[in-house]
């Protein structure tokens, strides 16, 4: 897929029934401003266990969602997982919470939207789920529909748009 042929307001001017658009309420902070994928999700709290797992595996064609509750108190994602994900091959990260190393990760070919960032790393537990259907913003991310952000927003899909 060719992440910077993605324009979320095309995609909804041609598909109207198939997108569902995620309220506006994401920061783009990586060094890719568009990208899309296969979703894959995570549901943590304060806890990036799990992200620190997923983004070891291949993500290529993949974007990861992670709905960390919507915390402002922790960062769930860091340059040095931000990084793994870049190795990795995964089109994006979507964090429903914070992420921290901004400056880094700007510099990064990956995709990343955040609610905000903070300095704070999470603890590690372990604690958490992946791959099942998470819900925020006003939308349901499925593992395997699809996802695609840019600056103009976050859209989902049942399928494959590009």
């Amino acid at each position: 897929m060719n992440q910077k042929m993605i324009s979320t307001p095309d995609l909804c001017d041609e598909f109207p029934d198939l997108v569902q658009v995620v309220e506006p309420m994401f920061i783009n902070y990586g060094g890719r401003e568009a990208f899309g994928g296969e979703i894959v999700t995570i549901k943590c709290f304060e806890d990036n266990s799990l992200v620190r797992e997923r983004v070891a595996e291949d993500g290529t064609g993949k974007v990861l969602v992670v709905d960390a509750g919507g915390s402002m108190r922790r960062a769930c994602l860091g340059d040095i997982l931000a990084e793994k994900a870049c190795r990795n091959r995964w089109a994006g990260i979507l964090m429903y919470g914070c992420i921290r190393d901004v400056d880094a990760i700007s510099g990064l070919e990956l995709g990343v939207q955040a609610l905000g960032s903070h300095p704070m790393k999470t603890d590690k537990k372990g604690i958490g789920e992946r791959d099942i259907a998470v819900t925020f913003g006003g939308v349901s991310f499925k593992p395997g529909e699809y996802l695609y952000a840019d600056n103009n927003g976050v859209i989902v899909s049942p399928q494959p748009l590009m």
